[in-house]
């Protein structure tokens, strides 16, 4: 049946049980309690009869006691005195009974098996619900109830005016009110059976035939996108198959689980549960784990709805728990809570397969696509225009640096217009700058960004040192070829990022050679700011480094840990619960590390105070010396720009002061200001003079002679 037609079906439904409720509505208001009449033991006079069984005695099914003659008035209910069902009744209901053989069925009739309504209770829920359709049926209740000024329907009328009454029918288990299909108004301790009725909104819609998720959830769900499942990577959609394979299981109990999806990508969870539920025909909404209201009452309230809303939608939730450690006490004791209610599927995308969550689970985890597929992912979305072995240069730099999702490598295409560019070169940088500045949000709340202007004609290191330096960009850079083409990634499970240490004095070039790499390879370079990372609590500083090494994962930035003999240091004898927590804080540290795919460079100038368990770890050691008089000469030269007016500087005079580069640098920028502040272009003699106020602010022994 199409939409259309069934809408005028559900329609003449509706129609035909207004009438009938309208005409049992009426005989009701029609019938009036006859006067209390007295009842004679004397013989002449004929008894009177007992009456028929009133309220109490239709939901009791017999007379209730004490229903003898007697010499007293008995004033007798109205029900008593109903008349019979009367044929237009009869015809009202044979009409009724016409119309709902429509398949499927009308929505009263769609919404009263799902909730296992008795007759009853679906009545009821007619009668509150035709308050919104006919203002005739309010003037009719008020007729019924005898009260004009109280027109909306209560329980007693409905317990007069329908068959089968049912005193449970308004109880708190039953689905009437848990279910809240209506609202109960009880002001100041009035009894149940007088307070008013109305149906919810949202199910007065639904019987109507508008059947929309209830504006109370609206507020706290998103919708997720209809395509957002499209486009999964080969192992990706090997994992959909699964959890719907086991969804589908009748032996699987319960029957919908909540299913944690682990991993570090959210963007593949959210695409995987949408995939699901698009092949279980469900529409998926998400909420953050902390968005559930912590008060008791309106958990309950939430709660009782999403449990409606699965009755009457085909829905399911995805509740993003990516920071699930990081929750309140309260937010998470309300996030338990909700699970443990028996709320249809749920999609939990976290880290880690959460501890016990009080109901069944079945914990899926969830990958980025394999390097083999975002290389193809890449070569698909780069224009056709460009020559195929390009295409293949380009993908081929793009997969092995940079770990995204196929959602991912989409955004960036159309961010960097591949599709449609033609020049090569263009389409490149375009591509790796949206690529590096995908982590770039969460990184900046965590780390310090530099900014990099260092380039390889301003490092100045001995030959052994510089070329273990292009060692590292250069491993950079071919990591696709090795681990992918050559097979590499076959045979190992872990390892796969690219660790170093500079290790050396204080200003001997340690953070420029950070600063080179980065800028050769065009990537961000964050510096770790330890207080930012370290903290006094138990517990929170393995939380801060997640979310570092998480938020780096996707390859658009070098860590930088400067000063890490502060945070890689050798672990101690245990004394105390302290040492206990600060050695397991560094043994999450090696195992992060390890697990780490991008670049992380740690500089120290205590390479001693470092754990050997971190020398082993890493790929490169980079013993970087103090500058000797060739080194220093060098960057003597390098020091002052070329627009800097200068005039008879002695080099290799200046590079016999034993000075490391850092401090040549302040020196070269103390003259230059000191120069310009008097008029004059950089001499020798300003230059000196700069080198003796550094001298005296190290505190290093000098001979005055050589400033001479």
């Amino acid at each position: 049946m199409s939409p259309d037609a069934w809408l005028e079906g559900n329609n003449r439904y509706l129609a035909a049980s207004l009438q009938w409720l309208r005409l049992r509505l009426r005989r009701l208001a029609a019938d009036e309690p006859p006067s209390p009449r007295r009842v004679s033991p004397a013989g002449d006079r004929p008894a009177e009869k007992v009456p028929r069984p009133g309220l109490l005695g239709r939901l009791l099914g017999r007379a209730p006691s004490g229903m003898e003659p007697a010499s007293v008035p008995i004033p007798v209910p109205a029900a008593t005195a109903r008349a019979p069902v009367t044929k237009d009744i009869r015809a009202a209901q044979s009409a009724r009974d016409q119309a709902a053989g429509m398949d499927p069925p009308p929505a009263l009739l769609l919404l009263a098996e799902r909730f296992g309504l008795s007759a009853f209770e679906r009545d009821t829920l007619l009668l509150c619900a035709a308050m919104e359709w006919d203002p005739d049926v309010a003037a009719l209740c008020a007729r019924a109830q005898s009260a004009r000024a109280h027109q909306w329907p209560t329980f007693g009328l409905a317990l007069e005016l329908l068959d089968d009454p049912s005193w449970d029918a308004l109880a708190a288990h039953r689905p009437l009110r848990f279910a809240r299909l209506i609202e109960i108004s009880q002001p100041g301790g009035t009894p149940l059976s007088s307070s008013a009725l109305r149906a919810d909104e949202r199910i007065v819609s639904f019987l109507s035939g508008l059947n929309v998720l209830d504006d109370r959830l609206a507020t706290l769900l998103d919708p997720v996108p209809g395509d957002a499942g499209e486009g999964l990577a080969e192992s990706q959609q090997a994992t959909v198959e699964h959890i719907l394979q086991r969804l589908r299981n009748p032996a699987l109990e319960p029957p919908a689980p909540v299913v944690p999806l682990v991993g570090a990508d959210p963007g593949s969870q959210v695409a995987i549960a949408s995939r699901v539920c698009a092949a279980l025909n469900r529409r998926l909404y998400r909420i953050g784990a902390d968005g559930f209201p912590s008060h008791t009452a309106d958990l309950e309230t939430v709660t009782r709805l999403w449990q409606r809303e699965t009755v009457l939608l085909p829905v399911s939730l995805y509740i993003d728990a990516t920071e699930l450690d990081g929750l309140s006490p309260e937010g998470r004791g309300a996030l338990l809570r909700f699970l443990s209610r028996g709320v249809g599927l749920v999609f939990l995308g976290t880290q880690d397969v959460p501890a016990e969550l009080g109901v069944a689970t079945m914990a899926v985890d969830v990958r980025k696509p394999a390097p083999a597929e975002q290389y193809a992912a890449w070569q698909s979305v780069i224009g056709a225009a460009i020559p195929e072995a390009e295409r293949a240069t380009t993908a081929a730099a793009l997969a092995g640096q940079f770990n995204l999702d196929l959602g991912e490598i989409r955004a960036v295409a159309r961010e960097g217009h591949a599709e449609t560019a033609t020049d090569r070169e263009a389409i490149a940088a375009a591509l790796w700058s949206a690529c590096r500045d995908l982590a770039r949000p969460r990184l900046d709340a965590l780390a310090q960004r530099l900014e990099v202007m260092a380039t390889w004609g301003d490092l100045v290191l001995p030959e052994e040192q510089m070329t273990l330096v292009r060692r590292i960009a250069g491993q950079v850079r071919a990591r696709h070829k090795v681990y992918d083409d050559w097979g590499f990634a076959e045979r190992m499970n872990r390892g796969f990022g690219i660790s170093a240490l500079f290790a050396g004095e204080s200003g001997v070039g340690k953070t420029m050679a950070a600063e080179v790499i980065a800028n050769d390879l065009q990537l961000h370079l964050y510096r770790i700011d330890l207080s930012a990372v370290l903290s006094k609590y138990i517990g929170e500083t393995p939380k801060n480094l997640r979310r570092l090494f998480d938020a780096a994962e996707q390859g658009g930035a070098i860590l930088f840990f400067d000063e890490a003999d502060a945070l890689f240091g050798k672990r101690s004898e245990v004394k105390d619960s302290h040492d206990r927590y600060a050695n397991i804080e560094i043994n999450y540290l090696l195992q992060r590390m390890e697990e780490f795919s991008g670049l992380a460079i740690l500089a120290t100038n205590m390479k001693t105070a470092l754990d050997p368990a971190f020398l082993r770890r890493l790929r490169f050691i980079v013993n970087l010396p103090f500058p000797g008089v060739r080194e220093r000469k060098q960057i003597w030269e390098r020091a002052l720009p070329a627009r800097t007016p200068t005039r008879d500087l002695d080099f290799d005079r200046l590079a016999r002061l034993n000075i490391s580069g850092g401090n040549i640098h302040s020196i070269a920028l103390n003259a230059a200001f000191a120069a310009a502040q008097n008029g004059q272009t950089v001499t020798m003699p300003i230059v000196l003079s700069a080198a003796r106020a550094e001298f005296r602010k190290l505190d290093k022994p000098f001979n005055e002679a050589e400033f001479r």
